[in-house]
C-alpha cells in the first residue's frame, strides 16, 4: 500500500474507532467517509523556455456542515488525490475539534517547486486559482498555504481570484502577507499552537520543560519555528533537527536560528559545524523527552515505533504516525498529542485572518497569540479530560469530540 493510500485508510480507521461511541449508523459512517466534492484540474503553464507544460491539480471539499470549507494547498511532486482526500478529512475534524465555524478542504498540484523559477511558480499559482475558481470563495472554500507554498504564493492566488471576481477579495485566501490582509502571527501559528499543547501535556505528565530535550523531524517553516519556540518560550534543549537530506544531532544543544541560516546558505542542515550527522530514521529513535514530527505523513510505523523513546510525541505534521505504529507507542506509554489537536494553530489563526478580512481590521500580534493560546489550552484539556474519563487514547478522544460536532451539525441541518 502506498503512503497516500495508507494515510487515507488510517483516517478512515480513526473514524471507525469512534463510530461505536457516537452510535453512528452504517449509513452515517459511510457518509462521513466520503468527501462531498472533488475537482481535478489540468493547468497549462507557459515555462520560461517558451514551452507549455501541463500540471495536474485537485481540490477536495470534504464536509461543509459546520461552515465554509478551509484547507491548504500543496505544491509537491508526490502529491496525490488520495493524500489530498485524507488531508481534507483531517482538516474537517481539526476545525470541528477547535470549535471553528468551518469545514475541511485540501488542495494540491503535482510539481517540484525546486525545479521551477519564481515566475513559473507565479504562473502555476494563478493557473490553479483559475482552475478551481468556480468552487472557492470567502463563503464557500478558503485556501491557505501548505507544503512548498508560502505568503507570496497566497498573494498571487488572492490577486488572481480578485481579478476574476472584478474586485479585491482579500478574504478569498488566508496566509497572505500582512500588507495584503494577512494576519500577524500566522507565520509561526502552527508551531506556536503546538508548543502551547506541549506545555499542557508536560504539566499533566510532570515533565520539566527547561530540562527537556527536543528532536524535530522536518526543518521547514513549522519545524524551524517549533525548534525556535521550544528553546525561546520554554528553555528546552533542541538536540536534533532534520530536513529531506538528513539530520544533525548535538547533545549540547543546537541554536535553531543559526542552523536555519546555515541551511539557507548550504541547502541542508547536514554537516552543521559541531553536530553529528544522522539519518532521519535515527532522529526518530533518539532518547528525548519531546519528539516533534513536522514533515510529511507516515514516518512512524510498526517498523520503527518500538525504538521510539520519547515521552511526548507532538504531531505537528499531518498523519505522521500510522495506526500500527501508534498502537506500539500507546503500549509503551508514549503520550501522543494527535495531529488534529497539535497542529490546529495554523487554521485557528487562518480563521482569525478571515474574521479580520470580513471586518476590514487588523489585530495586534499579542491579541492573536493570546487568543490562540486560550483555544489550544481549551482544546488540549477537553481531549485529555475526555480520554481520562472514558479510558481511551488521545486520538480516539479527539476524533470522538470532533466527529460528534460534525454529526450534530449534519443532524440539525437534516442531512442525516
Amino acid at each position: 500500500m502506498g503512503s497516500s493510500s495508507k494515510l487515507l485508510e488510517d483516517v478512515k480507521q480513526h473514524l471507525c474507532t469512534c463510530a461505536a461511541g457516537l452510535k453512528l449508523t452504517p449509513d452515517m459512517e459511510a457518509f462521513l467517509e466520503m468527501p462531498m466534492r472533488e475537482l481535478y484540474v489540468s493547468l497549462p503553464v507557459h515555462m520560461d523556455d517558451g514551452s507549455i507544460k501541463v500540471f495536474k491539480g485537485f481540490r477536495v471539499q470534504y464536509n461543509e456542515a459546520l461552515g465554509p470549507t478551509k484547507g491548504g494547498i500543496r505544491f509537491h511532486p508526490e502529491d496525490t488525490m488520495e493524500t489530498t482526500r485524507a488531508l481534507a478529512a483531517l482538516m474537517t475534524w481539526k476545525c470541528a475539534l477547535h470549535k471553528l465555524p468551518l469545514g475541511g478542504a485540501k488542495g494540491g498540484v503535482i510539481c517540484n517547486p525546486k525545479e521551477l523559477s519564481h515566475r513559473e511558480i507565479e504562473r502555476l499559482s494563478r493557473a490553479y486559482i483559475r482552475g478551481i475558481y468556480q468552487i472557492i470563495g470567502p463563503d464557500r472554500d478558503i485556501p491557505a498555504p501548505d507544503v512548498y507554498t508560502n505568503p507570496q504564493v497566497m498573494a498571487w492566488m488572492m490577486d488572481e481570484y480578485s481579478k476574476l471576481a472584478g474586485k479585491n477579495v482579500f478574504g478569498s485566501i488566508t496566509g497572505k502577507p500582512t500588507s495584503l490582509g494577512g494576519s500577524a502571527g500566522r507565520y509561526d501559528a502552527t508551531a506556536r499552537g503546538g508548543l502551547y499543547a506541549i506545555r499542557e501535556a508536560a504539566e499533566k505528565l510532570g515533565i520539566n520543560l527547561k530540562a527537556s530535550r527536543v528532536a524535530v523531524h522536518g526543518f521547514g517553516n513549522v519545524g524551524y519555528h517549533a525548534a525556535y519556540l521550544a528553546k525561546k518560550l520554554f528553555g528546552c534543549k533542541v538536540v536534533a533537527v532534520s530536513d529531506s537530506k538528513g539530520a544533525i544531532f548535538s547533545a549540547n544543544g543546537l541554536d535553531p536560528e543559526d542552523v536555519s541560516g546555515y541551511k539557507h546558505s548550504t541547502g541542508s542542515v547536514l554537516d552543521y559545524p559541531g553536530a553529528e550527522n544522522l539519518t532521519n530514521e535515527e532522529l526518530l529513535e533518539l532518547d528525548v523527552e519531546i519528539l516533534i514530527p513536522a514533515s510529511l505523513e507516515n514516518v512512524i510505523t510498526e517498523r520503527n515505533a518500538v525504538r521510539v523513546k520519547t515521552r511526548i510525541l507532538a504531531e505537528m505534521a499531518n498523519g505522521p504516525t500510522t495506526v500500527e505504529g501508534e498502537a506500539i507507542l500507546n503500549s509503551n506509554g508514549v503520550h501522543i498529542i494527535p495531529d488534529i489537536l497539535c497542529n490546529g494553530g495554523g487554521v485557528i489563526v487562518s480563521y482569525f485572518e478571515m474574521v479580520q478580512n470580513q471586518s476590514s481590521t487588523q489585530w495586534e500580534e499579542g491579541k492573536i497569540q493570546s487568543r490562540l493560546e486560550r483555544q489550544m489550552k481549551e482544546a488540549y484539556n477537553s481531549v485529555y479530560d475526555f480520554a481520562s474519563k472514558n479510558n481511551v487514547n488521545m486520538r480516539q478522544a479527539a476524533y470522538t469530540l470532533a466527529v460528534g460536532r460534525v454529526v450534530e451539525a449534519m443532524q440539525l441541518r437534516g442531512w442525516i
